[in-house]
């Protein structure tokens, strides 16, 4: 149809119906419905948050919540409990993996993490964490990594730890590349070689204006907001009244824009004693979920072992009596005597069961 042809036909179609000509018109493959032309429209609360949201949020001084994830399950209660941010940590080499640091996580696990989260977490601002060896090297490095974030991860935003003028060039690369970047200053578990463990910083005058100058050069790199962790209040308030870029917290206290906690931690996930050596001190536990998944586990291995699961209800599928019948016949015909018998008692006891006053199958 030429385009004459085609204007010709909806002008008729817009004289019969503007209905079926607004319809007609939404054929057409350049006058998309919405595109980002169209000015700026209210905020839909069950849209993805970004980084203008974050920005509005803080200029308000309205708190930024912020917790890990790194499967589809807890992106899903993250997207559920409304929460703004959805980190896909490197900690999930800890709380995921089992070691006893963040340094042994890949980028191709990372990877694997995001892509999960990506596919449960439809609200929240999406950030992976780059991890460990993977953006040290050089600027160029960087920058292929956070790509692959985005690219191959789902990610809207990536996060990488440190200060050190190597990162602080990386940072600055990585945003001229199109990529929105969280820094993270204090204590930074990629650097505990250097730091000699898992050390609070800013605890003494020089660590602490270090603390704050960090979070000044990632702000002038391009970061749109910090995370402070394991710094003393007064440090993360400094940090947070001279920065116009919110601040994240992680054991740095209530004077922060937001906080961020690590989604095992907060829910008391993990009770074995392997995770409660390395569990912080500054967590809240809202939950002891790993109490729940316990008790449940217990109660599952007891009923499986006294045969009291499954029973009726978590038994479904039936097969009708004469089918039955001709069921053991066949095996009868192939030779199976055990296996006709086991099916006939089967058949038997379920039969026991599914009558009023029955029982389950256990107690006969």
């Amino acid at each position: 149809m030429t385009t004459l042809a085609f204007l010709s036909k909806a002008k008729t179609l817009k004289t019969n119906s503007n209905s079926n000509f607004f319809t007609l018109l939404r054929c057409m493959s350049n006058v998309p419905e919405n595109t980002v032309y169209g000015g700026p429209k209210n905020q839909n609360p069950n849209q993805r948050v970004t980084l203008t949201h974050l920005r509005q949020k803080h200029r308000k001084a309205q708190p930024i919540t912020v917790v890990t994830a790194y499967d589809y399950p807890s992106a899903v209660h993250l997207d559920t409990a409304g929460i703004d941010v959805c980190l896909v940590g490197d900690s999930a080499s800890m709380v995921v993996h089992g070691h006893d640091t963040t340094l042994p996580i890949s980028l191709d696990e990372m990877l694997v993490h995001c892509r999960a989260v990506a596919r449960g977490a439809q609200r929240p601002l999406l950030v992976g964490d780059l991890p460990f060896g993977t953006y040290e090297s050089s600027t160029s490095q960087a920058v292929d990594t956070a790509v692959r974030v985005l690219k191959e991860g789902g990610m809207d935003a990536i996060k990488l730890e440190g200060g050190s003028p190597s990162r602080i060039s990386a940072a600055k690369a990585i945003v001229e590349a199109g990529i929105a970047v969280m820094g993270h200053v204090g204590l930074t578990p990629q650097a505990i070689s250097v730091l000699g463990g898992f050390r609070p910083q800013g605890k003494n005058v020089a660590s602490a204006v270090k603390v704050v100058e960090t979070a000044m050069a990632l702000q002038e790199a391009g970061c749109f907001s910090v995370v402070l962790e394991c710094v003393p209040p007064p440090v993360a308030a400094a940090a947070t009244s001279a920065l116009r870029i919110p601040t994240i917290g992680i054991g740095a206290g209530p004077f922060c824009s937001g906080q961020v906690l690590v989604y095992h931690d907060l829910l008391g996930m993990l009770q074995h004693p392997h995770h409660a050596k390395v569990t912080p001190k500054f967590c809240k536990q809202f939950a002891r979920v790993g109490d729940v998944i316990n008790k449940a586990l217990l109660e599952y291995r007891e009923e499986v072992t006294n045969g009291s699961f499954p029973g009726p209800v978590h038994s479904p599928y039936k097969i009708g009596g004469s089918d039955v019948k001709d069921f053991l016949n066949e095996l009868q015909k192939l030779g199976l005597e055990k296996a006709a018998s086991a099916a006939a008692e089967a058949a038997e006891k379920t039969s026991k069961a599914e009558s009023p006053g029955g029982g389950s199958p256990a107690s006969d």
